[in-house]
């Protein structure tokens, strides 16, 4: 697998937190892990670009750079209201014609609106602009609540932290989980945080520290391997089993059950990387009792065979 370049666009004035996550997880060099991507910024007018924090960056490339570009992320657009440059729309559209992945990050959401190709599609953005996003493109199917979406030619994220677990999750996507966890490790990052789970700034007021789910999901995930069931869980954590399922909903937006499924597939994905352990004993390991259900399980997941992954990613 050749290197993949990654071309952020940036937009005057640019939100360095936004650039910065698709530049950390995709253009840092790491000790001991191969370099897939390769990264660039490229600007409208390659110069000076304005950036929110008050000090200028030197952008040297300009909309050409898009056409040799893998995935395209577009990190924020600050002018929602505006029209978007012509030139910036017509070479969106050029990538993605010829087979590029186009990443909008938080307010990017509303750039890439504007070239209609999230017409009829899902999408997310911060969930304070989600509103405004659903009035001015009516054609989108806006989703406020989850952390990313990702329909494989075009994604989008919440805001802040939601930019960096999509760029993680297309890592996972592009090279396995086992990689993706040794680049968020070097982040200092959980590995993995489902699409799918509620932006927590629209969910409940924040659990009290005696609520928070941390010990008990680092307890579970050391035990994946035993019969846990969501009573065991429950009585772990000392509350009833609806209790523990109206904690999962607040804090993040899955039932136990599927976290715990989640988890369980997530740990058979790196074993298929890692190791050369037969599927059977994968299952079990991992608490999915057999190769037929790890197979079914695996395959409504991820939409492949557990062969299949270890051909792709396995060592």
């Amino acid at each position: 697998m050749g290197v993949h370049r990654v071309v952020a666009l940036a937009l005057p004035p640019q939100s360095t937190f936004e650039l910065a996550c698709a530049a950390e997880v995709f253009g840092v060099r790491r000790p001991g892990l191969p370099d897939h991507y390769d990264f660039q910024v490229c600007a409208e007018r390659p110069g000076a670009v304005p950036t929110l924090a008050g000090y200028d960056m030197a952008v040297t490339s300009g909309l050409a750079a898009l056409d040799h570009a893998g995935t395209v992320v577009i990190p924020g657009w600050q002018r929602p209201l505006e029209p978007a440059p012509p030139a910036v729309l017509d070479a969106l559209r050029r990538a993605h014609g010829r087979g590029a992945r186009l990443v909008a990050i938080c307010s990017g959401a509303f750039l890439l609106a504007q070239t209609g190709l999230l017409d009829h599609r899902r999408a997310t953005t911060h969930w304070r602009m989600a509103a405004e996003l659903r009035d001015r493109f009516p054609l989108v199917d806006v989703d406020a609540d989850t952390l990313y979406a990702d329909l494989g030619d075009v994604a989008t994220s919440a805001g802040t932290a939601a930019g960096i677990d999509l760029c993680l999750h297309l890592v996972r996507a592009d090279h396995g989980a086992a990689y993706a966890a040794q680049v968020a490790r070097h982040m200092v990052m959980p590995p993995h945080r489902e699409g799918g789970q509620l932006q927590y700034a629209a969910a409940p007021p924040a659990a009290r520290p005696a609520d928070s789910l941390g010990p008990l999901l680092d307890w579970a995930a050391e035990r994946l391997h035993e019969p846990l069931t969501v009573d065991r869980l429950a009585a772990r954590a000392g509350v009833s089993a609806r209790t523990l399922a109206r904690r999962f909903a607040g804090q993040l937006g899955v039932s136990p059950g599927q976290w715990l499924l989640s988890r369980r597939v997530a740990a058979a994905q790196a074993l298929l990387e890692e190791t050369d352990l037969p599927v059977e004993t994968i299952a079990a390991r991992v608490g999915l009792s057999s190769a037929v259900n790890l197979r079914r399980r695996f395959h409504r997941a991820l939409r492949t065979t557990p062969v299949a992954y270890r051909r792709t990613f396995g060592r």
